[in-house]
C-alpha cells in the first residue's frame, strides 16, 4: 500500500486522542462543578431572605389589622391558621372568606429552603436555637420569626440570625 491509500483508509480518532479529550474534559468538570454548588448554595440563601421578609411583612400586617395582637398569640388559634385563614378583629379564624381580614399566605406557608420543612415551631423565647426539625421559629410574644437551620450563610451570618 502507498502512503496515500494508508491515510485515505484511516477513519477514527486513536487511543491517544481520546485519552486527551477525555482528560481535558476532567479537568473543565473539576473546575466548573463546584462553581454551581456554590449558586445552587445562594439560590437557597436568596429564596430564605425573601420567605423571611414576605412572612415578617405579613405578621406585621396582622398585628395592624388585629389591634397589636400577634398571630398565633391567641391560646386558641395557632400561627398557621392565623396566617392561612380568614379572621375577625378580635383574632379568631374561620374559612377563607367568612372573616373580614387575612389570610395572610395563600395555600400554605413557605418551605424553608434550607430544610425543606413547612411547618413552625410557636415559642415564648426567641433564644431557642435552631435543631433542622421544623422550617421555621415563631415567638408569639413579639412577631419575631426566623428560620429553624443550622448552617452559615455564605456572608458568614449563621442561617437562624437571618
Amino acid at each position: 500500500m502507498s502512503p496515500n491509500n494508508r491515510a485515505k483508509q484511516r477513519r477514527g480518532f486513536t487511543l491517544v486522542e481520546v485519552m486527551i479529550v477525555v482528560v481535558i474534559l476532567g479537568i473543565l468538570a473539576a473546575t466548573v462543578l463546584p462553581q454551581f454548588t456554590a449558586a445552587n448554595d445562594d439560590a437557597k440563601e436568596s429564596a430564605l431572605v425573601q420567605d423571611l421578609q414576605l412572612m415578617r411583612s405579613q405578621v406585621q400586617a396582622f398585628k395592624f389589622q388585629h389591634s397589636g395582637i400577634y398571630p398565633g398569640a391567641l391560646a386558641t388559634e395557632s400561627f398557621e391558621d392565623s396566617m392561612l385563614k380568614s379572621s375577625d378583629e378580635d383574632g379568631t379564624t374561620g374559612d377563607i372568606g367568612t372573616k373580614p381580614f387575612g389570610p395572610y399566605l395563600i395555600g400554605s406557608l413557605p418551605p424553608n429552603p434550607i430544610n425543606g420543612f413547612r411547618t413552625v415551631t410557636v415559642v415564648t423565647d426567641f433564644a431557642t436555637a435552631a435543631d433542622d426539625k421544623t422550617g421555621w421559629i415563631y415567638d408569639s410574644t413579639t412577631g419575631q420569626i426566623k428560620a429553624n437551620s443550622t448552617g452559615t450563610a455564605s456572608d458568614g451570618r449563621i442561617y437562624d440570625e437571618l
